[in-house]
């Protein structure tokens, strides 16, 4: 799919505003978003084609040499030199409120012209070539077992266009994302639901990968409803990569966003340095680190994306930054600067967060083989953390017991992991050399603020309390 015609027609008007803006302000930059998402949905019920929550408009952002403003709008019509007096007007701040605003440097701009295109096959398939594959995955799936009482299969594409302009750089990307799920509701003797995603930049891989998914999620959504609850208690347990995505998420997710730094706000600032995870835990977030839902060109601070190694051997090493927040704190901007739309503020945000895997070959078989008594967990539903005092909260659908390293076959659920995060890293004593990104999350910052993610990593053995 192309770059977007709007915003390829608003490139003189950005570059007007900048120039205008600039005899005022010391820095400039202008990001203008064009992001459509459709909803492919059935279930045995009903069948439908949605808008899903797409955006189109411009954030100008300005810094006065002091402190950063922000002003946004849906459109750029009309004389730039009117436009950049309206939104002069709308920042000025009454000196009496000048020494509360939070100082910075200001950011540097560092020339740059570049167009940005990740191919993707959206226009090859028809909105009735979607429906009939979704049709026919649902279908399938209820004809499995009589126990199904429903089952929704969607497929969401995801297409990004967006624009950066500032005195120095102009910059371009066009991407595309699917996520494809299947989920079933069963019912035998209890109400239990499982589902499975699928992820990629092509509806030709999604349309291939969600068939190969079905018998996990009909074994999941059977085996679920005769799940008992877990004995609470700290024991050996095998991560799948979903969930050891979601701990490297929560655990030393949030907590290195270093705008949080500047707040005080997290534990890790006065960490960096330190061990804060076994010796063989390496970790790494970036929209460059993997390929997934959250991999863009650059961010919405017009930073190139990059590839940031958040833990090196066990060693907190670094944290993740938008401009903002580096410029406070005197580091390089790592292209975390994220928006949830062009109407809300740009924060330090996570992209794919994940634990490298094991050099040699280990595989999950021999990590299960090497636990006496303990659970293979699988599936997360959620997570959340706390920052200032590496706090973990998880919940994981399902754990299958291991006795002498084998799966007995019993299944407990649900189940909910917490520790302290040090505690819980530094007790990882395998990994699998296979590593897993899985690119159907979103995360939100504070409960709000939503963006796309992804976590993944390998299997990992650690010590953690579940209830």
């Amino acid at each position: 799919m192309p770059f977007s015609k709007y915003l390829d027609g608003k490139r003189g008007a950005c570059r007007a505003l900048v120039a205008e803006l600039g005899k005022t302000f010391a820095y400039v930059g202008i990001l203008g978003t064009d992001v459509h998402t459709t909803v492919y949905r059935t279930d045995r019920r009903s069948s439908a084609i949605r808008d899903g929550e797409g955006e189109c408009g411009f954030v100008v952002r300005l810094h006065n040499g002091r402190s950063f403003f922000e002003y946004s709008l849906s459109d750029l019509d009309g004389d730039a030199a009117a436009l950049a007096a309206k939104i002069t007007d709308a920042v000025r701040v009454a000196p009496s409120l000048e020494d509360r605003m939070i100082s910075c440097p200001v950011p540097s701009d560092e020339p740059l012209k570049k167009d940005f295109l990740r191919e993707s096959d959206f226009e090859k398939y028809s909105d009735g070539d979607i429906m009939s594959f979704c049709s026919d995955m649902r279908d399938k799936l209820l004809a499995r077992d009589t126990r199904f009482v429903n089952a929704v299969v969607s497929v969401q594409p995801h297409s990004v266009s967006k624009l950066f302009v500032s005195k120095n750089r102009e910059l371009s990307q066009h991407y595309g994302w699917v996520n494809g799920t299947q989920f079933i509701i069963c019912r035998d003797g209890r109400m239990v639901q499982a589902w499975e995603m699928s992820y990629s930049n092509l509806i030709s891989e999604i349309m291939k990968d969600m068939p190969r998914r079905a018998d996990s999620v009909c074994e999941k959504a059977l085996n679920l409803t005769h799940a008992t609850p877990i004995e609470p208690g700290i024991y050996d347990v095998i991560t799948d990569s979903s969930i050891t995505g979601l701990i490297a998420h929560e655990a030393f997710g949030h907590g290195v966003e270093m705008d949080q730094f500047v707040k005080d706000r997290a534990l890790a600032k006065n960490c960096v340095g330190q061990y804060v995870a076994s010796p063989i835990a390496n970790m790494h977030d970036g929209a460059a680190a993997a390929f997934s839902v959250a991999s863009y060109f650059f961010d919405d601070d017009g930073v190139l994306a990059s590839d940031t190694q958040i833990i090196k051997d066990g060693v907190l090493v670094a944290g993740l930054s938008d401009i903002a927040s580096a410029a406070q704190l005197g580091t390089v901007p790592t292209g975390n600067g994220r928006r949830e739309s062009y109407e809300r503020k740009v924060y330090t945000r996570m992209t794919n967060t994940y634990f490298e895997g094991a050099k040699e070959g280990v595989t999950p078989e021999d990590m299960i083989a090497s636990v006496k008594y303990g659970f293979l967990l699988e599936s997360p539903s959620s997570g959340m953390e706390d920052p200032k005092n590496w706090g973990i909260q998880c919940m994981v659908t399902r754990a299958r017991e291991i006795k002498d390293g084998k799966l007995t076959g019993r299944v407990f659920s649900p189940i909910v992991l917490t520790g302290y995060v040090p505690d819980l890293l530094k007790s990882v004593s395998m990994m699998s050399s296979s590593l897993v990104t899985c690119g159907g999350g979103f995360c939100g910052k504070g409960y709000k603020e939503w963006v796309k993610v992804s976590d993944g990593g390998p299997y990992m053995k650690a010590r953690i309390r579940l209830g």
